[in-house]
């Protein structure tokens, strides 16, 4: 999935970049909050975890994330790669939050 939208990310000023590129060019740690589940985005500083737990309830579309949280779609792109990367330590930050 990542890859996919790693193409449709042109018209972000993203196109040519893989996925480990993507992930260091939008995605940085969190120094306050360690661990790959605080991972935000570097410009906005929005939660991975955030990001996907909107991807996941709007039925998983990017470009709807993008949108509602006003940031690149190559940024949305870059969580779900980081999000492939971490899904174990992602998903038990999102069922920690619903809790």
């Amino acid at each position: 999935m990542a890859e996919k939208m790693i193409s449709d990310s042109a018209q972000d000023g993203a196109s040519g970049l893989n996925e480990a590129e993507l992930i260091a060019h939008y995605i940085e740690p969190d120094l306050d909050r360690p661990g790959p589940a605080e991972a935000r985005l570097v410009d906005s500083g929005v939660p991975v975890w955030a990001l996907i737990g909107h991807y996941q309830a709007t039925g998983r579309d990017p470009a709807v994330v993008a949108a509602d949280y006003d940031v690149p779609l190559a940024a949305v792109a870059a969580a779900l790669a980081y999000y492939a990367q971490h899904r174990a330590a992602i998903d038990a930050r999102l069922e920690a939050n619903a809790a």
